[in-house]
């Protein structure tokens, strides 16, 4: 028996079932086509985005020092002990060589070397285990926090309408994360059984998820793991909470009635959530949760202009990949995590001199 569910939409008594969320499911493929044929596609002007582009890369090099000196100037370093080796690098050059290694996608070793052609305008001279340990500088770290708030600030990001999506980055050249991916999805349809990782083992690629302010491009939230994306998702989230969220749209694995509390538990009763309901949804949930499923329905063309907006995600995956490569090169949880908040900021940077 099909239960009918009355709530308050505008002020207006609204009815939906579970049957007709199902029934507009399984026909979406052909209403995406028809929805994709009418939508008129955007010609991009080459000459004007490479004067842009290169418009945007000038100002992210020329913002870099003085960004970095802000958010130093933030910090308060209370001095504990005192004793052992003195750094040979002051912590705002510690913060410019560790964007710059990364910015150019030099190996440890390569960056310890090149820093002799860099001494030519300054003195420093380190061994590549100084480069390393840069990765996992608590200093250095919340420098590059204060860049990311003082970046999102001075674009006046607050409360945005976001896209979320998860991707992944090997950590060895020898494994390829979408090739990985694919084996591992292929073998646990094969095996229902799932067998239990082994404790402190670290896989061959890390999940990654970033929250992206659909008008500014910018990111304002990511997240790290070696365990699954869900891991990486609650992380980008928790941190996005400073900006807060007008509105976000995600993919199909988080259409569902929990991860709808979350975010509303997160962001507030106001925020709008996007996601397309699965084969077997139903209208049990929250009063959020259908309301989701009542729009999806009965403006189901509207609903999916919104919801396309989230590509803009993948765009922002595949501009990031081809700049620094699909491969982090850390090993250690808390360096693999430096080294991915390292592509977001310089991503940021990057999109803070768009008009």
């Amino acid at each position: 028996m099909d239960i009918l569910i009355y709530f308050v939409v505008f002020s207006k008594p609204v009815k939906i079932t579970t049957k007709e969320v199902r029934s507009v499911v399984e026909v979406l493929d052909d209403i995406i086509d028809e929805y994709k044929e009418n939508k008129p596609k955007e010609k991009r002007d080459w000459r004007t985005y490479e004067q842009r582009l290169s418009r945007r890369i000038r100002t992210a090099i020329r913002s870099l020092e003085p960004l970095i000196e802000d958010a130093i100037s933030e910090l308060k370093i209370s001095r504990g002990e005192t004793r052992g080796t003195k750094p040979k690098l002051l912590l705002k050059q510690k913060v410019e060589l560790l964007l710059m290694k990364h910015l150019f996608a030099k190996s440890n070793r390569e960056m310890s070397s090149m820093l002799v052609v860099f001494s030519l305008l300054s003195d420093i001279d380190v061994s590549y285990k100084t480069v390393e340990r840069l990765y996992s500088d608590e200093q250095v770290f919340l420098v590059l926090l204060n860049i990311h708030a003082l970046l999102l600030m001075k674009k006046g990001v607050e409360r945005p309408d976001c896209s979320g999506d998860g991707t992944g980055y090997s950590l060895t050249i020898k494994k390829h994360y979408a090739t990985e991916a694919q084996k591992l999805k292929d073998k646990r349809n094969e095996e229902p059984t799932k067998k239990k990782k082994k404790p402190g083992k670290i896989g061959r690629y890390i999940f990654s998820f970033r929250l992206m302010d659909l008008d500014t491009r910018m990111y304002i939230g990511y997240g790290t793991s070696h365990q699954s994306e869900k891991e990486a998702f609650l992380k980008a989230m928790e941190m996005a909470t400073d900006v807060g969220i007008g509105s976000i749209r995600l993919d199909r694995y988080y259409a569902l009635q929990t991860y709808v509390e979350f975010i509303e538990r997160l962001f507030g009763k106001d925020v709008l959530i996007y996601v397309i309901p699965k084969k077997n949804a139903t209208i049990k949930g929250p009063l959020k949760w259908k309301k989701i499923l009542h729009d999806f329905v009965n403006e189901t063309v509207g609903y999916l202009g919104e919801y396309y907006k989230r590509n803009q995600s993948e765009s922002g995956f595949s501009e990031d990949k081809r700049r620094f490569g699909w491969k982090i090169p850390q090993r250690r949880e808390d360096r693999v995590d430096t080294c991915n908040f390292c592509t977001s900021l310089w991503h940021n940077m990057f999109w803070m001199g768009r008009n």
